[in-house]
Protein backbone atom coordinates (compact mmCIF):
# COMPACT_ATOMS: atom_id res chain seq x y z
CA UNK A 1 0.00 0.00 0.00
CA UNK A 2 0.91 3.28 0.29
CA UNK A 3 -0.58 4.08 3.47
CA UNK A 4 1.61 1.73 5.57
CA UNK A 5 4.54 1.80 2.68
CA UNK A 6 4.95 -0.40 0.62
CA UNK A 7 2.19 -3.68 0.93
CA UNK A 8 1.02 -4.61 -2.70
CA UNK A 9 3.13 -2.96 -4.54
CA UNK A 10 2.95 0.55 -3.00
CA UNK A 11 6.11 3.41 -1.48
CA UNK A 12 6.82 4.48 1.49
CA UNK A 13 7.07 8.51 1.09
CA UNK A 14 7.63 9.12 4.85
CA UNK A 15 11.55 8.71 4.97
CA UNK A 16 13.92 11.29 3.39
CA UNK A 17 16.79 10.74 2.30
CA UNK A 18 18.06 10.75 -0.84
CA UNK A 19 19.57 13.40 -2.89
CA UNK A 20 17.95 15.77 -5.07
CA UNK A 21 18.98 16.68 -9.21
CA UNK A 22 22.03 14.62 -9.60
CA UNK A 23 23.61 13.93 -13.26
CA UNK A 24 26.48 11.79 -14.28
CA UNK A 25 29.15 13.41 -16.26
CA UNK A 26 30.92 9.82 -17.39
CA UNK A 27 29.20 9.04 -21.02
CA UNK A 28 26.59 7.07 -19.89
CA UNK A 29 23.53 6.78 -22.44
CA UNK A 30 20.24 8.03 -22.02
CA UNK A 31 17.30 7.06 -24.34
CA UNK A 32 14.59 9.80 -23.87
CA UNK A 33 13.95 12.29 -21.17
CA UNK A 34 16.89 14.17 -19.71
CA UNK A 35 15.56 15.01 -16.34
CA UNK A 36 13.09 12.95 -14.67
CA UNK A 37 10.94 13.68 -11.28
CA UNK A 38 11.13 10.55 -9.59
CA UNK A 39 8.01 10.79 -7.15
CA UNK A 40 8.28 8.94 -3.80
CA UNK A 41 11.93 8.96 -3.94
CA UNK A 42 12.79 7.17 -0.53
CA UNK A 43 10.40 4.60 -1.65
CA UNK A 44 11.23 0.89 -2.45
CA UNK A 45 10.45 1.59 -6.12
CA UNK A 46 11.03 5.17 -5.93
CA UNK A 47 15.00 4.97 -4.72
CA UNK A 48 15.86 1.71 -7.54
CA UNK A 49 14.65 3.66 -10.33
CA UNK A 50 16.18 6.98 -9.13
CA UNK A 51 19.88 5.24 -9.28
CA UNK A 52 18.76 3.44 -12.51
CA UNK A 53 18.03 7.08 -14.03
CA UNK A 54 21.22 8.00 -12.84
CA UNK A 55 23.14 5.32 -14.38
CA UNK A 56 22.09 5.83 -17.87
CA UNK A 57 22.77 9.88 -17.70
CA UNK A 58 19.28 11.19 -17.00
CA UNK A 59 18.60 13.88 -14.60
CA UNK A 60 16.96 12.71 -11.49
CA UNK A 61 14.99 15.24 -9.39
CA UNK A 62 13.65 13.43 -6.40
CA UNK A 63 10.19 14.30 -4.91
CA UNK A 64 9.99 13.69 -1.42
CA UNK A 65 7.22 14.46 1.33
CA UNK A 66 10.05 15.96 3.41
CA UNK A 67 11.16 18.28 0.69
CA UNK A 68 14.73 20.14 0.73
CA UNK A 69 16.03 17.74 3.69
CA UNK A 70 18.44 15.43 1.92
CA UNK A 71 18.36 18.22 -1.27
CA UNK A 72 14.67 16.73 -2.72
CA UNK A 73 12.46 18.44 -4.20
CA UNK A 74 8.83 18.77 -1.93
CA UNK A 75 6.36 16.67 -3.67
CA UNK A 76 3.73 15.40 -0.22
CA UNK A 77 0.22 13.94 -1.78
CA UNK A 78 -1.58 15.41 0.60
CA UNK A 79 -0.86 18.77 -0.84
CA UNK A 80 -1.57 19.93 -4.10
CA UNK A 81 0.13 22.37 -4.19
CA UNK A 82 3.80 21.29 -4.32
CA UNK A 83 2.78 19.26 -7.26
CA UNK A 84 3.66 21.79 -10.10
CA UNK A 85 6.63 22.94 -8.79
CA UNK A 86 8.12 19.99 -8.36
CA UNK A 87 7.21 19.04 -12.35
CA UNK A 88 8.44 22.41 -13.25
CA UNK A 89 11.79 21.66 -16.28
CA UNK A 90 10.69 17.70 -15.66
CA UNK A 91 10.46 15.83 -19.12
CA UNK A 92 8.93 13.04 -17.50
CA UNK A 93 8.19 11.35 -14.28
CA UNK A 94 7.94 8.21 -12.15
CA UNK A 95 4.32 8.61 -10.62
CA UNK A 96 3.45 6.46 -7.56
CA UNK A 97 0.77 7.67 -5.42
CA UNK A 98 0.03 7.88 -1.81
CA UNK A 99 -1.82 6.00 0.13
CA UNK A 100 -2.92 3.81 -2.97
CA UNK A 101 -4.68 4.04 -6.31
CA UNK A 102 -7.69 2.48 -5.18
CA UNK A 103 -7.89 4.65 -2.23
CA UNK A 104 -10.91 7.36 -2.44
CA UNK A 105 -9.72 10.33 -4.20
CA UNK A 106 -6.93 8.83 -5.80
CA UNK A 107 -8.68 8.92 -9.03
CA UNK A 108 -9.22 13.34 -8.84
CA UNK A 109 -5.89 13.30 -7.72
CA UNK A 110 -4.27 11.52 -10.73
CA UNK A 111 -6.75 14.00 -13.08
CA UNK A 112 -5.00 16.95 -11.25
CA UNK A 113 -1.13 15.93 -11.60
CA UNK A 114 -1.60 14.67 -15.35
CA UNK A 115 -3.19 18.45 -15.98
CA UNK A 116 -0.53 20.14 -14.39
CA UNK A 117 2.07 17.74 -15.86
CA UNK A 118 0.76 18.80 -19.37
CA UNK A 119 0.70 22.48 -18.06
CA UNK A 120 4.31 22.27 -17.56
CA UNK A 121 5.54 20.67 -20.56
CA UNK A 122 6.17 16.97 -18.76
CA UNK A 123 5.28 14.64 -22.09
CA UNK A 124 6.05 11.10 -20.48
CA UNK A 125 4.81 9.38 -17.56
CA UNK A 126 4.88 6.26 -16.19
CA UNK A 127 2.21 5.14 -13.30
CA UNK A 128 2.89 2.48 -10.76
CA UNK A 129 -0.35 0.58 -10.11
CA UNK A 130 -1.87 -2.67 -8.64
CA UNK A 131 -3.30 -5.51 -10.34
CA UNK A 132 -7.10 -6.60 -10.30
CA UNK A 133 -7.64 -3.48 -8.67
CA UNK A 134 -11.16 -1.71 -10.23
CA UNK A 135 -10.62 1.31 -8.51
CA UNK A 136 -7.33 1.81 -9.07
CA UNK A 137 -7.96 1.39 -13.28
CA UNK A 138 -10.06 4.28 -12.86
CA UNK A 139 -7.45 6.55 -11.21
CA UNK A 140 -4.76 4.93 -14.36
CA UNK A 141 -7.83 6.47 -16.76
CA UNK A 142 -8.20 9.83 -15.16
CA UNK A 143 -4.08 10.43 -15.56
CA UNK A 144 -4.63 9.30 -18.74
CA UNK A 145 -6.84 11.46 -20.09
CA UNK A 146 -4.83 14.39 -18.88
CA UNK A 147 -2.60 14.90 -21.81
CA UNK A 148 1.00 13.66 -21.15
CA UNK A 149 2.31 10.03 -22.61
CA UNK A 150 1.39 7.22 -20.28
CA UNK A 151 2.70 4.31 -19.77
CA UNK A 152 1.11 2.04 -16.57
CA UNK A 153 3.06 -0.60 -14.89
CA UNK A 154 0.87 -3.07 -12.91
CA UNK A 155 2.79 -4.85 -10.40
CA UNK A 156 2.06 -7.78 -8.06
CA UNK A 157 2.75 -8.04 -4.05
CA UNK A 158 6.43 -6.77 -3.49
CA UNK A 159 8.46 -9.51 -2.50
CA UNK A 160 10.28 -6.95 -0.97
CA UNK A 161 7.73 -6.53 1.66
CA UNK A 162 8.99 -9.28 3.62
CA UNK A 163 12.03 -7.39 4.43
CA UNK A 164 11.84 -3.49 3.69
CA UNK A 165 8.32 -3.02 4.17
CA UNK A 166 5.03 -4.14 5.82
CA UNK A 167 5.99 -7.56 6.72
CA UNK A 168 9.69 -7.04 8.21
CA UNK A 169 8.73 -6.81 11.60
CA UNK A 170 6.97 -10.54 11.72
CA UNK A 171 9.82 -11.89 9.58
CA UNK A 172 12.12 -10.36 11.95
CA UNK A 173 9.91 -11.93 14.99
CA UNK A 174 9.71 -15.08 13.20
CA UNK A 175 5.73 -15.19 12.61
CA UNK A 176 4.56 -13.60 9.19
CA UNK A 177 0.73 -12.48 10.34
CA UNK A 178 -1.36 -11.84 7.23
CA UNK A 179 -4.89 -12.00 6.00
CA UNK A 180 -4.01 -14.37 2.45
CA UNK A 181 -5.05 -18.09 3.20
CA UNK A 182 -3.75 -20.31 1.48
CA UNK A 183 -3.69 -17.89 -1.62
CA UNK A 184 -0.87 -17.95 -3.60
CA UNK A 185 0.82 -15.09 -5.40
CA UNK A 186 3.63 -14.18 -7.94
CA UNK A 187 5.17 -12.04 -5.94
CA UNK A 188 7.49 -9.79 -8.24
CA UNK A 189 11.05 -8.38 -6.95
CA UNK A 190 11.31 -4.60 -6.96
CA UNK A 191 14.31 -4.86 -8.91
CA UNK A 192 12.97 -6.05 -11.94
CA UNK A 193 9.76 -3.55 -11.35
CA UNK A 194 12.52 -0.98 -11.28
CA UNK A 195 14.61 -1.82 -14.05
CA UNK A 196 11.03 -2.01 -16.14
CA UNK A 197 10.11 1.54 -15.17
CA UNK A 198 13.25 3.18 -16.61
CA UNK A 199 13.29 1.35 -19.96
CA UNK A 200 9.64 2.58 -19.90
CA UNK A 201 10.63 6.19 -19.38
CA UNK A 202 13.07 6.39 -22.00
CA UNK A 203 11.90 4.00 -24.32
CA UNK A 204 9.17 5.27 -27.06
CA UNK A 205 8.07 1.55 -27.74
CA UNK A 206 6.19 1.79 -24.60
CA UNK A 207 3.80 4.84 -24.64
CA UNK A 208 0.21 3.54 -24.15
CA UNK A 209 1.02 0.45 -22.78
CA UNK A 210 -0.13 -1.58 -19.73
CA UNK A 211 2.65 -3.81 -18.21
CA UNK A 212 1.72 -6.26 -15.54
CA UNK A 213 4.66 -7.39 -13.53
CA UNK A 214 5.07 -10.83 -11.53
CA UNK A 215 7.47 -12.73 -10.50
CA UNK A 216 8.22 -16.45 -12.43
CA UNK A 217 5.77 -18.37 -10.24
CA UNK A 218 3.30 -18.35 -7.70
CA UNK A 219 3.58 -19.32 -3.78
CA UNK A 220 1.40 -19.12 -1.20
CA UNK A 221 2.93 -17.21 1.89
CA UNK A 222 3.22 -20.03 3.72
CA UNK A 223 5.53 -21.32 1.15
CA UNK A 224 7.20 -17.98 0.46
CA UNK A 225 7.71 -18.05 4.67
CA UNK A 226 9.16 -21.10 3.99
CA UNK A 227 11.97 -19.91 1.27
CA UNK A 228 12.93 -17.32 3.80
CA UNK A 229 13.45 -20.05 6.47
CA UNK A 230 16.13 -21.60 4.27
CA UNK A 231 17.51 -18.42 3.15
CA UNK A 232 18.05 -17.09 7.02
CA UNK A 233 18.71 -20.53 9.13
CA UNK A 234 15.86 -19.58 10.92
CA UNK A 235 12.07 -20.87 10.95
CA UNK A 236 9.90 -18.36 9.69
CA UNK A 237 5.90 -19.30 9.90
CA UNK A 238 2.94 -17.89 7.75
CA UNK A 239 -0.31 -17.08 10.77
CA UNK A 240 -2.98 -16.73 8.54
CA UNK A 241 -5.69 -14.12 9.93
CA UNK A 242 -9.15 -12.67 8.51
CA UNK A 243 -9.82 -9.53 7.60
CA UNK A 244 -11.20 -8.35 10.79
CA UNK A 245 -8.31 -10.10 12.89
CA UNK A 246 -6.13 -8.14 10.59
CA UNK A 247 -7.90 -4.83 10.70
CA UNK A 248 -7.86 -4.91 14.81
CA UNK A 249 -4.19 -5.47 14.57
CA UNK A 250 -3.39 -2.10 12.34
CA UNK A 251 -5.94 -0.42 14.80
CA UNK A 252 -3.53 -1.95 17.75
CA UNK A 253 -0.63 -0.03 15.74
CA UNK A 254 -2.09 3.19 15.25
CA UNK A 255 -4.28 2.92 12.48
CA UNK A 256 -7.48 4.66 12.22
CA UNK A 257 -10.47 2.33 12.30
CA UNK A 258 -11.33 3.32 9.07
CA UNK A 259 -7.75 3.54 7.67
CA UNK A 260 -7.36 -0.42 9.35
CA UNK A 261 -10.86 -1.38 7.99
CA UNK A 262 -10.40 -0.24 4.46
CA UNK A 263 -6.81 -1.70 4.08
CA UNK A 264 -7.64 -4.80 5.66
CA UNK A 265 -10.63 -5.08 2.89
CA UNK A 266 -8.61 -4.23 -0.12
CA UNK A 267 -5.94 -6.78 0.79
CA UNK A 268 -9.05 -9.40 1.04
CA UNK A 269 -10.41 -8.43 -2.31
CA UNK A 270 -6.30 -8.65 -3.59
CA UNK A 271 -5.55 -12.28 -2.21
CA UNK A 272 -8.62 -14.24 -3.32
CA UNK A 273 -6.91 -15.85 -5.95
CA UNK A 274 -8.04 -13.52 -9.20
CA UNK A 275 -4.36 -12.49 -9.16
CA UNK A 276 -2.24 -15.68 -9.05
CA UNK A 277 -1.55 -16.33 -12.38
CA UNK A 278 2.26 -15.25 -13.80
CA UNK A 279 2.72 -12.49 -16.73
CA UNK A 280 5.41 -12.15 -19.21
CA UNK A 281 5.48 -8.68 -18.44
CA UNK A 282 8.88 -8.88 -17.08
CA UNK A 283 10.40 -10.56 -20.36
CA UNK A 284 8.18 -8.62 -22.60
CA UNK A 285 10.35 -5.12 -21.19
CA UNK A 286 13.50 -6.57 -20.59
CA UNK A 287 14.35 -9.92 -22.41
CA UNK A 288 15.03 -12.19 -19.45
CA UNK A 289 12.90 -14.11 -17.01
CA UNK A 290 12.25 -12.34 -14.05
CA UNK A 291 13.69 -13.19 -10.47
CA UNK A 292 12.42 -16.08 -8.20
CA UNK A 293 11.49 -15.13 -5.17
CA UNK A 294 14.34 -18.24 -3.99
CA UNK A 295 16.90 -15.38 -5.45
CA UNK A 296 15.37 -12.68 -3.46
CA UNK A 297 14.75 -14.66 -0.46
CA UNK A 298 18.39 -15.43 -0.59
CA UNK A 299 19.89 -11.77 -1.12
CA UNK A 300 17.32 -10.18 1.71
CA UNK A 301 18.02 -13.39 4.20
CA UNK A 302 20.97 -15.14 3.38
CA UNK A 303 23.77 -15.93 6.05
CA UNK A 304 27.37 -14.32 4.99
Amino acid sequence: MTTQSDTTRTDDTRTDNTRGDSARSDGARSDGARTVLVTSATGKTGRRVAAGLAARGVRVRAGSRGGSRGGAVRLDWEDPETWGPALDGADAAYVTYYPDLAAPGAEEAMRTFGRLAAERGVRRLTLLSGRGEPEAVRAEEALRGAGPELTVVRAAFFAQNFDEGLLAEGVAAGAIAFPAGGTAEPFVDVDDLAEVVVETLLGDEHVGQVHELTGPRALTFAEAAAEITRAAGREVVYVPMTEGEFAGMLTGLGLSEPEAAWLAALFTALLDGHNTPVTDGVKRVLGREPRDFSAYAARAFGRP
